[in-house]
């Protein structure tokens, strides 16, 4: 039997409840399929639960930190995993049950529970049942990259960013392989629990796609908490061992082998797309499997459009809500949204936490424009000092012949919500003399950033101060 709607979502993660709330309103007859849980990797597995725990570690962090500010604090801190755990998962069940009751109300929404697998270019299978529409919306996300290049990796036990959130003792040492933004909130975490960690990282340096500065800051901050950092770990490889898991980590120089009772991989994302039978529906993917979109987020075949980690347009939960946003605006509201015209923004969740904001140095030096740059130390904000965090530094730089901002990044307490301020102007595509000319709220963090702007001179010049 087949059932016919006017649309079909696949996937109900950032993207897809929001769109069929859309649909629906617009009194259409609408499919959604989801085969695990409602509210995607956000919710259940990444930002909600992961951003819980960081919060815990930073109590813990700050209970320690505690006679620094004149607080004496009786005993040791010790760390209830369960109760930790626990609070995570309380925290993910309630924002999915807030989801999964906005799709109840929904009418016109018909959610259906299972795997989807694309039959032709307008049908779909469904466990027993097929359904079809003329407009396909897929947003499927993604999941742990295994490295099968890693000698031994199907050997040992390892955990990812999903299966470390059911851990209920904490590791002894703590092996992360992959030294960017996953890896790194998750190492911080368990340092802070108490944990012994090692981050091991194929490049040079940690998170590489960001400028060197930031990158030799990060790792500052990180192994003054006490986390061994080996970089340039040219073989990674994996072997059992009586303590959990020998790995090795340099095949040229330094110790060549750590032993660690557990090994989190962090090594990227794959798309969702490889069981979804696209194929048959036409849909073409890239070599790593990501939907080939344009810039309307359509894919080649005509009424079929691919939202969120699956089309390798962006890896944020920000940028698949956006996604919806331009999907929505496109098909019913008759615009023409575009990705290109997204300014790019992200943060790492460490602490102090990076916000970054459009291009990096070397990506505005790689444009061949005319540049000034600034940059002021974390020592500057009054905000910073008063709370004992003065760890990090803010930088942009801007166009000098457009006097526009190309590119921004604040690193240290409340970098990530700072940011925004620069994000705003970037947005309303205004000159930095509007930024420079504000009157921000004393005292916060927010507050450095007229400072900052005011300070941008030719690229080169010494402007630390």
């Amino acid at each position: 039997m087949n059932r016919a709607f006017d649309a079909i979502v696949i996937g109900a993660g950032q993207a897809g409840p929001p769109l069929a709330g859309r649909l629906t309103d617009a009194g259409m007859t609408v499919a959604l399929v989801e085969r695990h849980l409602v509210g995607g990797t956000c919710v259940n597995t990444g930002c909600m639960p992961t951003k819980t725990l960081v919060a815990s570690a930073r109590v813990a962090h700050q209970v320690r930190r505690s006679a620094d500010y004149g607080v004496l604090v009786d005993g040791n801190v010790s760390i209830d995993l369960p109760h930790v755990m626990a609070r995570a998962r309380g925290v993910t069940e309630t924002s999915r049950g807030n989801v999964e009751s906005w799709l109840g109300s929904m009418k016109g929404l018909t959610l259906l529970r299972g795997h989807a697998r694309f039959e032709q270019p307008d049908t779909l299978r469904i466990n027993d049942e097929t359904i079809s529409a003329p407009r396909i919306f897929i947003n499927v996300g993604g999941r742990a990259r295994i490295p099968e290049d890693m000698p031994g990796v199907a050997d040992i036990s390892y955990l990812t960013n999903t299966s470390i959130l059911q851990l209920t003792s904490l590791p002894e040492h703590l092996a992360v392989i992959g030294g960017s933004y996953i890896g790194l909130e998750f190492a911080q975490m368990f340092r802070r629990f108490g944990c012994a960690v090692t981050v091991v990282e194929r490049q040079s340096r940690l998170i590489a796609r960001e400028d060197e500065d930031v990158s030799e800051a990060i790792r500052d901050i990180l192994e003054a908490e006490g986390i061994t950092v080996r970089t340039s770990a040219e073989c990674i490889a994996f072997a059992r061992h009586t303590k959990g898991t020998a790995v090795t980590v340099d095949c040229h120089t330094g110790g060549r082998e750590i032993v660690a009772s557990h090994v989190l991989l962090a090594v990227g994302r794959r798309p969702n797309t490889d069981d979804l039978g696209l194929q048959r529906a036409g849909i073409e993917t890239d070599q790593h499997g990501y939907i080939v979109v344009d810039d309307t987020l359509a894919t080649n075949v005509p009424g079929i459009w691919a939202m969120g980690d699956c089309n390798g347009r962006g890896a944020f939960t920000h940028t698949a809500y956006n996604d919806f946003e331009i999907v929505a605006a496109n098909v019913l509201d008759g615009e023409d949204r575009r990705v290109s015209a997204r300014i790019p923004c992200y943060a790492l969740f460490t602490d102090p936490p990076l916000g970054r904001v459009g291009m990096t140095d070397a990506q505005a030096r790689a444009s061949g424009r005319p540049l000034l740059t600034s940059k002021r130390p974390m020592t500057r904000v009054g905000r910073a000092v008063e709370r004992g965090e003065t760890q990090g530094f803010m930088k942009a730089v801007a166009d000098a012949e457009t006097r526009r901002i190309l590119g921004a990044a604040i690193l240290g307490t409340s970098g990530d919500e700072a940011i925004h301020g620069v994000i705003d102007l970037m947005n309303a595509d205004a000159s930095f003399d509007t930024l420079k000319w504000a009157v921000p709220i004393h005292p916060t963090v927010s507050e450095l950033l007229p400072t900052l702007v005011g300070g941008l001179k030719p690229a080169g010049g010494d402007q630390a101060g």
